[in-house]
């Protein structure tokens, strides 16, 4: 518990002073710096583009050394980045700045907390990484204001002070607290060992994963931008749209609850299924109904995206073990941060192209993700008998 609470706290103040910091502060920080709220927002998708390609050098790391000193690590070098930012004088700043907030998120957020826990707790981290996520899933419930908060005391410079001061003297002392990680274990292969045949059934489960969180992560990135400009284009009221967005929170952590109580006694490709149906079932709502179907739409693909988090670290975990999971898991989700940094932009040419039939390219990737999953199969528990 103690190890869920620290992580927990820190992950929740590394989001809120990374990744969900750009909502409130991009329109101001763009002002000063003469350029343009794209622009911003562009450096910040590279700073996403950046994670990707750190994600398996990261895992490594923490495979072998633990993840108190990486993660402390990427917070330095988020507050670096933050800084760097309060002092920018132009674009040249205003990139380098998120280049270091981008290396940063990279050692600090939830993929490197799920292989942290992974080295610490082995094959039994599965309630941990959803308890992590129950306590960060308040990140933009707490990052939001308190980024607002700041900028209107400090305006937006002194905002990135104050993240930076929160990275330095609340996320690292937190991350160092956490124990030190037992011997690295050596990785044991992913299928029953079968000559010629146990590396490419490895790679291929990879593979399956790989496309599964990459589908579902392009419409969680997608709306995750454009939800409430989606639930207008849809007929929805502007204040009506607002008030059913604000249910997604919510959603993700009622659904997280129900992975640490009822799904967890089920093999985490349930949860992972069922989280990839959820959208397109939400989709159809929506298309169907109008705006009676809006609240349902934004419950449904909440809960589907908060179970999604959860399964990006418990299913590696569960079908290739604890031994070399960090490198493994960064591999497994590297396709999923890039299509993210780019979903936001390429959604948006659908909704303008299409209106709220843009769900349509969504719930397909969100369909296909599913299919590979239903090619997957949960390997059975130890001393099970063979079937």
């Amino acid at each position: 518990m103690r190890l869920v609470l620290l992580l927990g706290a820190a992950q929740t103040l590394a989001w809120g002073g990374s990744y969900y910091m750009p909502a409130v502060l991009a329109a101001p920080m763009a002002r000063e710096l003469g350029v343009a709220p794209s622009r911003v927002f562009l450096a910040f998708s590279l700073a996403l583009l950046l994670t990707a390609l750190l994600g398996p050098a990261v895992g490594r790391a923490i495979d072998r050394h633990g993840g108190r000193w990486v993660m402390s690590a990427g917070n330095a070098a988020c507050a670096a980045g933050l800084l760097l930012l309060a002092a920018a004088g132009g674009e040249a700043a205003l990139f380098a700045g998120w280049a270091l907030l981008g290396l940063g998120m990279a050692a600090a957020l939830y993929d490197a907390a799920f292989a942290t826990l992974a080295r610490l707790l082995g094959g039994g981290a599965r309630g941990a990484i959803t308890g992590i996520t129950l306590i960060a899933g308040f990140a933009s419930t707490l990052g939001w204001p308190l980024s607002a908060l700041m900028e209107a005391q400090w305006g937006w410079r002194g905002a990135c002070l104050g993240w930076a001061a929160i990275q330095l003297g609340l996320c690292i002392p937190l991350n160092l607290l956490l124990p030190r990680p037992p011997p690295a274990a050596l990785p044991r292969p992913a299928a029953p060992p079968q000559p010629g045949e146990a590396p490419r059934a490895g790679w291929r489960d990879a593979a399956l994963m790989a496309l599964a969180f990459a589908a579902g992560g392009f419409a969680a990135a997608a709306l995750g931008a454009h939800l409430p400009g989606l639930l207008v284009a849809a007929g929805v009221a502007p204040a009506a749209a607002i008030a059913a967005g604000a249910l997604l929170g919510p959603a993700q952590v009622g659904a997280r609850v129900l992975e640490f109580g009822l799904l967890r006694r089920l093999h985490p490709l349930f949860s992972a299924r069922l989280a990839l149906l959820a959208h397109p079932l939400g989709a159809a709502v929506l298309l169907m109904l109008g705006p009676p179907g809006a609240v349902l739409f934004v419950l449904l693909h909440g809960a589907g995206n908060g179970v999604q988090t959860i399964a990006r670290g418990t299913l590696p975990l569960a079908v290739f073990g604890p031994a070399g999971y960090g490198q493994r898991q960064g591999l497994i989700v590297a396709p999923a941060r890039f299509l993210a940094a780019g979903a936001p932009a390429a959604f948006g040419f659908a909704l303008e192209s299409l209106g709220a039939w843009a769900l349509g390219l969504t719930a397909a990737l969100s369909l296909l993700g599913l299919a590979a999953l239903l090619r997957l199969r949960a390997p059975p528990a130890p001393g099970a008998a063979p079937r």
